[in-house]
């Protein structure tokens, strides 16, 4: 584990908080980038005004760039719950705060903060080695080839599907609802409410399944059947596993994410006010 950085133990999980930073960041703030010219340039400007620490010695660390550059600075940061505070130089920017280089201790000062738990992925291959990965995400379960996957879900042992036909399946955080789980017409879920949508992938049979949502603390088993002659790669976030046979997914509450967001657009709210965008 890293420095204490002054985080409350973590509650349920969504749970936000005021910014726990100390009031004087100087020589205390971190800038991590995306490799885009854009991001590369807000970064040096930046550490032009306000300096540049090392991750080990900062405070609070600011990302610049998408969803993915938050994503993969909070992958390098497992471990230690060190706030991260996005800025988007990207495109999507969901999980990022405006970028305006004015007054940016100011604004960390006042940020809030969201404790976020991710999804363990335990996955076994044809071979029977397991590999594991943390999902900020989801993890998602997909086809390898043109044939359709034959999958059976058990939830905390107890087969609930014999037998999905699809292409594939995916369970997300409350966070990662509104990304892939989204685009396969799953459900908006909001941070504290201590669910996780598990989503069909262009369902064959049963048609009509729309998948469910699962308490928190599920414990979800994914056998897959035919899986030489259907054969089916598991993802979660960076970590593929190609010819698995059986995935467990389950929240990892030893592990707290720490996301900083301005006040007037917080995680919470954007996920509330994604579900009325049309």
């Amino acid at each position: 584990m890293g420095p204490d950085h002054g985080l409350p133990n973590p509650g349920p999980h969504g749970a936000e908080f005021t910014s726990p930073l100390p009031p004087d960041l100087r020589g205390r703030i971190s800038f991590l980038c995306a490799g885009s010219e854009k991001a590369v340039a807000a970064r040096a400007r930046l550490i032009a005004r306000y300096g540049d620490a090392q991750p080990d010695e900062a405070a609070v660390v600011v990302a610049m760039g998408g969803d993915g550059c938050m994503l993969e600075t909070q992958h390098k940061l497992l471990g230690r719950n060190l706030p991260v505070y996005g800025m988007n130089c990207g495109s999507v920017g969901f999980l990022m705060n405006e970028f305006r280089e004015d007054d940016l201790p100011e604004r960390l000062a006042a940020a809030q903060a969201a404790v976020l738990h991710p999804l363990r992925m335990l996955a076994t291959d044809a071979r029977g080695e397991v590999q594991t990965g943390l999902a900020i995400n989801d993890v998602n379960l997909l086809r390898e080839t043109r044939q359709a996957a034959k999958i059976r879900i058990t939830v905390d042992g107890k087969i609930r599907l014999a037998e999905l036909i699809c292409d594939g399946i995916l369970v997300s955080t409350p966070a990662g609802s509104t990304a892939y789980n989204l685009s396969a017409h799953g459900p908006i879920v909001p941070l504290g409410a201590n669910l996780l949508p598990l989503t069909p992938i262009s369902a064959f049979r049963p048609r009509r399944w729309r998948g469910a949502l699962l308490p928190s603390e599920s414990v979800v088993i994914f056998d897959i059947l035919e899986h030489e002659k259907r054969p089916v790669a598991a993802v979660a976030d960076y970590t593929e596993v190609r010819d698995v046979t059986r995935v467990e997914v389950r929240e990892d509450r030893s592990v707290a994410l720490t996301m900083l967001f301005d006040p007037d657009h917080g995680l919470s709210e954007r996920i509330v006010a994604e579900q009325f965008t049309v």
